[in-house]
């Protein structure tokens, strides 16, 4: 028996908010689609995409977010999966890991005129020219991100743009290197402790070091939803 949800009722479509362009061919297509988790990768990959600036539009793994989805991370998967071999979403990784199975290095495109184009040249390894062209003149935090947490891809160039207009700059150093001593190389952690200390207020007091030393206190229940994901 399948378990019934509350549904909260829905206020409506407002003429603030924007809207995204979903192709006709798709559809056309949505009575072959079985798998919801299928339908909702490709649907939330159209919208993600469709707001991203820049030539290089692209997602990785982690950028399908559990809790925005409804699923998961092995029903993301394997709705990345079905839509890859639908041919909806395009995968690729650079030539000189081909067949890696390495999250970091794999990134999803819209199979349309410019998500092939992309593709193209992420495969061919030029992906890291094509991510610069997008942030032509980063600031600190963007280097301390690849530096120390990982690749930067285009929605987490926008994250960060949109971190940087909420956050004093000094926060970004003190949150990362908190994140590394954790060895918790994710965004939506560093997100959450920056949030924290905006909610709750920051003792600028503190040395640096202790705030690294007393840093098993960021990982108690209210940041485990972001432990989970390899």
């Amino acid at each position: 028996m399948t378990e019934k949800r509350d549904m909260t009722s829905f206020p409506g479509f407002t003429s603030s908010e924007t809207f995204t362009q979903v192709p006709d061919s798709f559809i056309k297509m949505m009575n072959e689609i079985e798998d919801v988790a299928e339908l909702k990768v490709t649907l939330y990959a159209i919208w993600r995409i469709e707001h991203l600036e820049g030539n290089f539009r692209a997602m990785c793994e982690s950028d399908f977010e559990e809790e925005a989805l409804g699923l998961k991370i092995d029903e993301i998967r394997r709705g990345l999966g079905k839509a890859v071999e639908r041919q909806t979403l395009l995968r690729a990784s650079p030539e000189r890991v081909e067949g890696s199975t390495h999250e970091a290095d794999v990134f999803y495109f819209l199979n349309s005129p410019r998500g092939r184009l992309s593709a193209e040249v992420f495969a061919k390894g030029q992906w890291r020219d094509a991510i610069r062209a997008y942030v032509p003149n980063k600031s600190n935090v963007f280097k301390l991100y690849e530096e120390n947490i990982g690749a930067l891809t285009p929605l987490l160039a926008d994250m960060l743009k949109e971190a940087e207009k909420n956050y004093p700059s000094a926060w970004f150093e003190e949150a990362i290197e908190i994140a590394v001593s954790r060895n918790i190389r994710n965004w939506k952690y560093i997100e959450a402790i920056l949030a924290r200390w905006k909610e709750n207020g920051k003792d600028e007091r503190r040395d640096k070091q202790d705030s690294v030393k007393d840093a098993k206190r960021y990982t108690d229940d209210e940041f485990s939803e972001f432990l989970k994901r390899d």
